[in-house]
């Protein structure tokens, strides 16, 4: 009974503080760093939709941003005025369908690409999946760049932009709001948006770890020919879980493209799949809340490094010795062979990879 009281204060006291964090960030380090959160709640997101990839079904994707990217140019394309531009004939001011119309079709595309992708690597595995996942990822970021000629449908390297806010029940949250006299700028509406679909993607990812099928992916994961000695149909789950993670990219494609109000392929490219498959590897690959902890890790420090690092170096030396981007990328390397070195299941590993791993160590 204790134990479970205990619970329940834990609950509410990291749910009160989740739904405080936009007023306390915004008080102690400014707006600027609530969008900073905002954007670490859409790489969660990414990362919890790779990880049904990489953690769950055990095949490498090093093209899952292809998915980011179908669901931004999704509601870039149907929630702006650029369709006016290649087809005035056919949409005078554009189409500007409803953000929660467009969110099921953008969903719905990324999960038809995420079948075309996987079809045709159903027989690959390991670093020859991974060269064929990068190559999609790169193709779908070089036909975002390309298209603006002969018709222009993508406006190429310029972008969308003028992109619709999202709106919920009529109000659009690009606008500062005043909900029960707390005013809440747009930054927080975006934030309090966010939260809601990060908790039914984990709600969702946790539902199909725990189902038959979840099981299923496990088992192709750990050894695809026993599965399939054992009945499971390895073709047809391989295939659901590209297409579902697919879905889970398309959705925060979507939400990326209405909360930034602009997109362009360099959004889109090799170095972001990298980032997310970092946050699923160092976090835990098949575990739900290590992942989360991977995101929010990855998608913070890089923020950090940039206000902290230049000022540092000035102090230090009178001028910057090392560039932010370079050392960025230095310490994430670096952060990574430490990981695989001591903690090779990721900082919060599933316990069936713990188990693993330790079984292996005590092997002869």
């Amino acid at each position: 009974m204790n134990k479970f009281l205990n619970n329940k204060i834990i609950y509410f006291v990291v749910l009160a503080a989740v739904l405080l964090l936009p007023f306390a960030t915004d008080a102690l380090l400014g707006r600027g760093w609530v969008r900073i959160v905002d954007f670490a709640m859409l790489y969660i997101m990414l990362a919890l939709g790779l990880n049904i990839v990489v953690g769950y079904a055990g095949l490498l994707d090093l093209g899952y941003i292809a998915f980011f990217a179908v669901g931004a140019y999704c509601y870039a394309l149907t929630g702006s005025p650029h369709l006016a531009t290649a087809f005035p004939m056919l949409f005078p001011d554009g189409l500007h369908l409803s953000f929660w119309i467009v969110l099921p079709m953008a969903a719905l595309l990324a999960g038809g690409f995420g079948v075309l992708l996987g079809a045709p690597t159903l027989r690959l595995r390991g670093d020859y999946l991974a060269i064929v996942t990068l190559g999609f990822g790169e193709i779908i970021r070089i036909f975002m760049n390309n298209l603006n000629a002969p018709v222009n449908l993508t406006n190429g390297p310029q972008g969308i932009s003028r992109i619709d806010p999202i709106q919920v029940a009529g109000v659009s949250l690009n606008a500062t709001q005043e909900v029960f006299g707390i005013t809440l700028p747009s930054v927080h509406l975006y934030f309090y948006l966010f939260l809601s679909f990060t908790v039914l993607v984990v709600f969702v990812s946790h539902r199909l770890e725990k189902s038959r099928i979840g099981r299923a992916w496990m088992a192709i994961r750990e050894d695809e020919i026993a599965a399939s000695s054992m009945g499971i149909n390895t073709r047809n789950l391989k295939l659901l879980a590209f297409a579902m993670g697919a879905m889970f990219g398309g959705v925060s494609g979507t939400l990326f493209a209405g909360f930034q109000g602009f997109v362009s392929p360099e959004s889109f490219s090799l170095m972001e799949s990298v980032m997310v498959l970092c946050m699923v590897v160092l976090g835990g690959m098949g575990n739900i809340y290590g992942v989360i902890l991977g995101g929010l890790m990855l998608a913070l420090l890089p923020e950090v490094l940039r206000h902290s690092v230049v000022p540092l170096q000035q102090a230090m030396f009178g001028k910057t010795v090392i560039d932010p981007e370079s050392l960025r990328m230095l310490l994430f390397g670096t952060a990574l062979i430490v990981v695989m070195l001591y903690r090779p299941a990721g900082l919060w590993p599933s316990r069936v990879r713990r188990r693993e791993l330790d079984t292996d160590e005590v092997a002869p």
